[in-house]
C-alpha cells in the first residue's frame, strides 16, 4: 500500500471528462437532459423504463409477482433505457426522473400521469397502490420498511462502493478495495444474522423488503456480480443462501429477471416487455432486427 502514489487534493475540485474508467462518458457533475428525445408509450397503464441491472431487476420482478398474484391492473409495458448509451439524458426521460437513473415508472391510470423515480419509491408505490407484498400489521410493516429502506442505503457501498474499485476502476486501489469489501462483508453479515431467525426478511411473508434486496445481494451471494464470489467468500453465508435460492425459484422471479435484459445468455434476455405472451414469442428478437 505504502508503494501507492499519494493524492493532495486541489483547492477546488475541476471536472476531469476523461476520469471515471469505464463510465467516464457517461457520469457528469450537473444534471438535466444532454438531448431531446421522448419517451414511447405503450397501451397499459404502467409504463416502466429500464434496464435489468439490480435496481431495475427489483421493479420488473413485483410487476410480475403482481401479475401471478392476479392484479391485472399491473400490466404493463418495459422499455429498454441503454444507460451506456445516455438515454437517461434523454428530455423524455430526465421529465420522468430528474435524477436519470433507472428505473423510472409513469402511472397512468388517473386522470394526469403520475411520475415515480427510485426503485425503492416504486416498490412501496405498487404495494400500496395494489395492496400487496407489504404487511398490514404496523409491526410487520415497519420491520418489512426498514429493511426496505436498509437496502436503499446500503447498496451504493456495494455498487458505487466495493464494485467500482474491485472491476471498473482504472486502477486497483488496495485501501479503496479493502475498505468496501469490509463493508460488503459486514451487510452480507447483517443479512445472514437476520434470516438465521426469519425465513424472509420481515417475517414469515415474502414481501417487497426481499424483491429490493435479492438483485444485489441475491446476485454477490452466487458470484454472479463483479466476479467477487471467491474473493468475498460468499459461501460462508448459509442462510443467505438458502433466501437466495428460495427466491430464484419463484416463476415471477424468473421472468422479471429477463425484462429489460440485453446481456447474458439470449435465452434469458427480454429486452422489451409489452404482453405475457413476449416470454415466449421472444419480443427482443424483433427489438434486435428493429435497432
Amino acid at each position: 500500500m505504502s508503494d501507492q502514489p499519494t493524492y493532495t487534493p486541489p483547492k477546488v475540485w475541476t471536472w476531469d471528462r476523461d476520469n471515471g474508467g469505464a463510465f467516464a462518458s457517461i457520469n457528469r457533475p450537473i444534471a438535466g437532459s444532454t438531448h431531446e428525445k421522448e419517451l414511447p408509450v405503450g397501451r397499459h397503464p404502467l409504463q416502466l423504463y429500464s434496464l435489468a441491472t439490480p435496481n431495475g431487476v427489483k421493479v420488473t420482478v413485483m410487476l410480475e409477482e403482481l401479475l401471478a398474484a392476479g392484479h391485472t391492473g399491473a400490466e404493463y409495458d418495459a422499455w429498454l433505457i441503454k444507460i451506456n448509451e445516455g438515454d437517461q439524458f434523454g428530455s423524455g426521460f430526465v421529465a420522468v426522473n430528474p435524477n436519470s437513473k433507472i428505473p423510472a415508472l409513469v402511472d397512468r391510470s388517473g386522470p394526469a400521469p403520475l411520475r415515480v423515480f427510485e426503485s425503492g419509491a416504486i416498490l412501496l408505490y405498487l404495494a400500496e397502490k395494489f395492496g400487496a407484498f407489504l404487511p398490514t400489521d404496523h409491526v410487520t410493516r415497519t420491520e418489512c420498511l426498514s429493511w426496505l429502506f436498509w437496502q436503499m442505503g446500503s447498496a451504493p457501498y456495494l455498487g458505487g462502493g466495493f464494485g467500482h474499485f474491485y472491476a471498473y476502476a482504472p486502477m486497483k486501489i488496495e485501501y479503496a478495495i479493502n475498505r468496501f469489501a469490509m463493508e460488503v462483508k459486514r451487510e452480507l453479515d447483517v443479512l445472514d444474522r437476520r434470516l438465521a431467525d426469519s425465513e424472509y426478511l420481515a417475517g414469515s411473508e415474502y414481501t417487497i423488503a426481499d424483491m429490493a434486496v435479492w438483485p444485489w445481494y441475491g446476485a454477490l451471494a452466487k458470484g454472479l456480480v463483479y466476479g467477487a464470489g471467491e474473493f468475498l467468500a460468499v459461501h460462508e453465508y448459509k442462510n443467505v443462501q438458502r433466501w437466495t435460492d428460495a427466491i430464484a425459484l419463484r416463476p415471477a422471479v424468473k421472468r422479471g429477471r429477463m425484462v429489460n435484459r440485453p446481456f447474458g445468455e439470449p435465452s434469458e434476455q427480454l429486452l422489451e416487455r409489452h404482453e405475457a405472451s413476449d416470454f415466449d414469442t421472444k419480443t427482443q428478437d424483433k427489438v434486435q432486427k428493429a435497432t
